[in-house]
């Protein structure tokens, strides 16, 4: 063999074992494509309920349905999940450091479709 075949099986190689990660990095990365949440087992999440739930918040504040004391006052966001008639639900608690009530709530259904909102958690 010449040199010059050498050097075209060598770069044969090199191009075979690029060809090779590539397709490997492209098979890898269609797998993970739909996230941790895989096909829709799971079909609502609590980050989910927190988006949405900051977003209902902030138009609530926006429009006037809630007084400004509720943007300029807010102390803490929680969220959490409970079982309601049977149901799971998740909710989404905005607490503010002054002013009656102190906490505005926003609930959500387990496929996340807007349930109802109080001042009461109930």
């Amino acid at each position: 063999m010449t040199s010059i075949e050498i050097s075209k099986a060598t770069h044969r190689v090199w191009i075979r074992a690029i060809l090779m990660t590539l397709i490997a990095g492209l098979i890898a990365v269609s797998a993970f494509a739909h996230g941790p949440k895989g096909h829709g087992e799971q079909s609502f999440t609590a980050l989910e309920a927190a988006k949405k739930g900051i977003t209902l918040y902030d138009k609530l504040v926006a429009g006037g349905k809630l007084e400004e004391s509720w943007e300029t006052e807010l102390s803490g966001i929680k969220v959490f999940s409970r079982s309601k008639e049977n149901a799971n639900e998740f909710v989404v608690q905005f607490d503010r450091g002054q002013g009656e009530p102190r906490s505005v709530y926003i609930f959500f259904d387990e496929k996340g479709a807007y349930s109802g909102s109080n001042f009461t958690g109930e």
